[in-house]
């Protein structure tokens, strides 16, 4: 009996001892299996992240056209039932601005909320581009008389209101700068709306305020006859 349980004891002790090799090549299983995981997950980031960063040349051109349909041909701006603003020669970063300032409600438009809350950050920044290369001849249609006046304030402001010269902040050719925005071309009655109703429109989030900012007290300055002078005189520069 005392040999049988002895020899149970060492069948039992051989089987154990024949196991124990296969603790590690498990764990060394394991450790391969979940270090592949990590790399296929990296990898399907990086090829995420590297389709979040680009932009076709047909999406990008089915965007603009879309675009298009309100601010016309080339972005040229359109006279509809209200006047849509001109995007071409615009500065980059200032569209990128704008758009975001809809997203966040410091600009109030409905139809813009909705149409930058969809674009991505690349497709934005491709738009931006886009818009900026291109350089249409303006619309023109202002009042031709009123070009004088209107150069005369652009480059010299309205000392006696506080009103710097326009060309401080946007350049001696209206060309913009950055994220102050281009001024030649665009539509005269599209400026005297947002002149006139800056503060309904603009700098609508305290919490998030922009380079906007500055022109509230400018535009709370201006008298409309200055407003439409100076509109005039931009409607024409190329």
């Amino acid at each position: 009996m005392g040999d049988l349980v002895l020899g149970r004891r060492g069948s039992v002790a051989g089987d154990a001892t024949s196991r124990r090799p296969a603790r590690p090549v498990i764990l060394q299983l394991g450790v391969q299996a979940a270090a592949l995981t990590i790399t296929f997950a990296l990898a399907g980031c990086a090829e995420s992240t590297a389709a979040d960063t680009s932009v076709s040349e047909h999406e990008l051109q089915a965007k603009i056209d879309y675009c298009e349909t309100c601010h016309g041909q080339s972005g040229r701006g359109f006279h509809g039932y209200y006047p849509i603003p001109r995007l071409a020669g615009q500065q980059p970063d200032y569209i990128e601005n704008q758009l975001q300032a809809f997203i966040e409600q410091r600009r109030t438009s409905n139809i813009m909320k909705n149409v930058a809350h969809v674009l991505s950050p690349p497709m934005v920044a491709a738009l931006a581009a886009k818009f900026e290369a291109l350089n249409p001849p303006p619309l023109g249609g202002a009042p031709k008389e009123l070009r004088d006046a209107g150069k005369k304030i652009f480059e010299e402001g309205v000392p006696d209101k506080e009103v710097p010269p326009c060309a401080s902040c946007h350049g001696a050719d209206a060309k913009g700068n950055g994220q102050f925005p281009r001024l030649a071309g665009q539509l005269h009655d599209y400026i005297f709306n947002k002149l006139t109703n800056f503060e309904k429109e603009r700098g609508q989030n305290p919490d998030k305020p922009d380079t906007s900012a500055i022109m509230q007290p400018i535009a709370h300055a201006l008298t409309e006859p200055q407003i439409k002078a100076v509109a005039a005189y931009l409607n024409y520069l190329e």
